[in-house]
Parts: structure tokens; C-alpha cells; sequence
């Protein structure tokens, strides 16, 4: 009864529906450049959701087209955007022509939602449907994928993003996501091997630089940003210009006493990891993977006749046969390694590049995109042209 008492005093009072207003405002969503929102309807007070495992044709950059497996018609799939505490349903759909299901990564649910084939529930058939639904007690960056491995190589997974009843502190003013991928694609094939051991094209979200979107913050901004992988690799990210502190994984918020500065972070297979900083200079920064071969598109095997041949693909597109009419730089042993290559025409239209230096294209590759550390009034008009789009 006292509850009861209390409980109407509160919404008598407004403290109640203030404490919940205040809580929605608190609750940043995330940005997740170049990835689309699953929506979702309000069905007596439970989230409800609709993912559908499909065949999904994407473009990594301008011109290279992938035939992929993923979810509502992307690649990673759209990203899943929560509170903790809420009750949630997902209604999922296999539009694929084999069994498949989905694994919650690191949900405390029943075994019976877990998506663990064989053990809590049968695959889903072709053609088939499943309802997932649970209350969530956690909060934290998480994700979704299938647990058919070879299905995984094939682009299914997903962020999904709870948000924490209690706000994190240290406030941020950007909150960004990035999913890590990566592919097997030899010249003119567009399905991606999934047995393959060595990759040629590394992207963020999806999209491979200079095709990724970069993320916009203003100057003096503090920003988080999640990452999160699930492929062959552990990746090595490394930010340009600023220091950040690692402050969640996979299980979700670190202890503030852990964190420390660093600027390269590894991301390992089946991880999340947050990172925080404050965008504190002016500039465009580099993210991205420090393996080499990961900062590179199209790369195959220099041996034979592909280092000579006309299908011979290095860095971020076609290059020329072995230059054999120049004797004195043949004579450098190890020549050619790398190219210098510009093409911004491609990427002059997106709002968020606008102001790169000229030539900015030649040096994005692989899996690399930017954060771009802006005055308010660029910030303004990128605002003004992506609202023109």
C-alpha cells in the first residue's frame, strides 16, 4: 500500500513523468554513418521488431558490387537501438535458401532466445519465421549474428545498442558505431569467399575508404565511438591526433579506475570496444586498421602473371602493368610497391566531405574513414547540405 501511495504522490506531483522526460533526454542516440535504424512499433508496451535474413547486393565503393547474405536489405545490417529495462520482441524472417538463426552476442536471456541451434531451438527453415523476446537488463554496445559461421563471412551481424538507465559519465556530445567487416573478392567475382583466409577488402559499415562516411563532431566535443567485429581478423585501430581511454567491451562499461590513454586499440574477433576522447584539434583525422594489407582495396597476390597482367589491382584501383619500357627503376629490387592515387570526383557529392583537402582520396583505403574535428560554422553547413540532399 505504501508503494502504491508513493507511487501516485509521484505522478500527482510530476515527478514521475519529470524523472522519465529527463531520462529520454538523456539518452543519445547513436550514429552509425553509412548503416540504417531497425524501427520498431510499440505492441502492449514491448519493442517490436522485424529482421529478415536475405541476399543483399551492396557497393564496398563506387563500382564494386558484392553479392552478400545480411538483414532488411543491408550489409552489416541495420543497427538495433534499445533502452535497459525495456521489454523486446523480434520477429525474424529467413528469406534465405538455408537454415539460419540469430545469436543474441553477449545477452543474459533464456537459453530458449539465445540462437544457439540444436541446444535452445531448432534452425529456422527457409521460408520460416521465430520470435525472440526478452526483458533487458544490461546496457552496453552488443551484437547480433548468425551462428552459422560460414553465414557470418557473408556479412551477417549487426550492432545493437542499449542504452543505460543511469546515464554514463563523463557526458558525450557525438556517439558514433562501427561494425568491422571483412572480404574475400577476387577480380570479377561478386560473391565473397567465406572460406577464404585472406582478405582483400576491409570496410567500416560496410563501405571500404574512401567510400566510407566520415564522422562529424565539432571542436572541443567529447565523442564515443563503438566498434565491434566478428570475421577472421583481430584489427588494430588507430585514431590520428588525439589520445582516447577505452571505456566498455563486449560484457559493457569499464571501470573509470581502467582506463588509461592510448591512441591503438585492438578489436579482437567476437569484441566491442568503446572508446572516448575529446576532440580537441582542428583537422581531418584518420580511424583505422594498422595492418597493412588492411589499409588497401583490391589487393591480390603480386606473383606471375597477375603482377604483370592487365587485372593486376593495388591500393584503390587498377593499376598499370610493371612499368618494363623504365630500365633504371627496374633495377630498384622490391619496385613497384606502392601507389599515389587521387579520384576524389567520386565522393565530391557527400555532405561530410565537404572542405577536404584536395587529393584527400589518395590516402583512405581499406578499412579507413574519418573523423573530422570542425569549427561550428562547417559544422553548419555540412548540417545545410545534408538537409539538401
Amino acid at each position: 500500500m505504501d508503494n502504491r501511495r508513493s507511487f501516485f504522490s509521484r505522478v500527482a506531483s510530476g515527478t514521475l513523468f519529470s524523472q522519465a522526460s529527463a531520462r529520454a533526454q538523456a539518452v543519445l542516440p547513436v550514429e552509425t554513418p553509412d548503416l540504417p535504424k531497425l524501427p520498431h512499433r510499440m505492441v502492449n508496451g514491448v519493442k517490436e521488431f522485424h529482421l529478415i535474413a536475405e541476399v543483399v547486393r551492396v557497393e564496398l565503393a563506387p563500382g564494386r558490387v558484392m553479392d552478400a547474405w545480411g538483414y532488411n536489405g543491408t550489409v552489416p545490417g541495420p543497427t538495433i537501438e534499445v533502452n535497459e529495462g525495456d521489454r523486446v520482441r523480434v520477429v525474424f524472417e529467413n528469406k534465405l535458401p538455408e537454415p539460419t538463426a540469430v545469436h543474441w552476442h553477449g545477452f543474459e536471456v533464456p537459453m530458449e532466445m539465445d540462437g544457439s541451434v540444436g541446444l535452445g531451438q531448432d534452425p529456422v527453415p527457409p521460408g520460416g519465421k521465430f520470435v525472440y523476446e526478452w526483458t533487458l537488463r544490461q546496457n552496453g554496445t552488443f551484437f547480433y549474428h548468425s551462428h552459422f559461421p560460414m553465414q557470418e563471412m557473408m556479412g551477417q551481424l549487426g550492432l545493437f545498442i542499449m542504452h543505460p538507465e543511469k546515464p554514463y559519465t563523463p557526458a558525450v556530445q557525438r556517439d558514433f558505431g562501427l561494425v568491422i567487416q571483412e572480404w574475400a573478392l577476387l577480380p570479377n567475382n561478386t560473391v565473397p569467399n567465406s572460406l577464404a583466409m585472406e582478405f582483400n577488402w576491409l570496410t567500416f559499415n560496410g563501405k571500404a575508404g574512401p567510400a566510407c562516411t566520415p564522422m562529424i563532431v565539432k571542436q572541443g566535443e567529447r565523442v564515443r565511438l563503438r566498434l565491434i567485429n566478428i570475421g577472421m581478423d583481430h584489427h588494430p585501430i588507430h585514431l590520428h591526433g588525439m589520445q582516447f581511454v577505452v571505456t566498455g567491451t563486449e560484457a559493457g562499461r569499464v571501470p573509470e579506475t581502467m582506463w588509461y590513454p592510448q591512441n591503438t586499440v585492438l578489436v579482437g574477433v567476437a569484441q566491442a570496444r568503446n572508446i572516448e576522447f575529446e576532440a580537441k584539434y582542428l583537422g581531418d583525422w584518420m580511424l583505422h586498421c594498422h595492418l597493412p594489407h588492411h589499409m588497401m582495396n583490391q589487393m591480390i597476390s603480386m606473383v606471375g602473371p597477375i603482377q604483370h597482367g592487365e587485372h593486376a589491382h593495388h591500393m584503390n584501383g587498377p593499376v598499370e602493368p610493371y612499368p618494363k619500357n623504365d630500365p633504371e627503376k627496374k633495377k630498384v629490387k622490391g619496385y613497384p610497391q606502392d601507389m599515389w592515387m587521387a579520384d576524389d570526383g567520386p565522393y565530391a557529392a557527400k555532405p561530410e566531405n565537404y572542405g577536404l583537402r584536395e587529393t584527400w582520396s589518395a590516402a583512405m583505403g581499406g578499412m579507413m574513414t574519418l573523423v573530422r574535428v570542425v569549427t561550428p560554422a562547417v559544422y553548419e553547413e555540412i548540417q545545410k547540405r545534408k538537409a539538401a540532399r
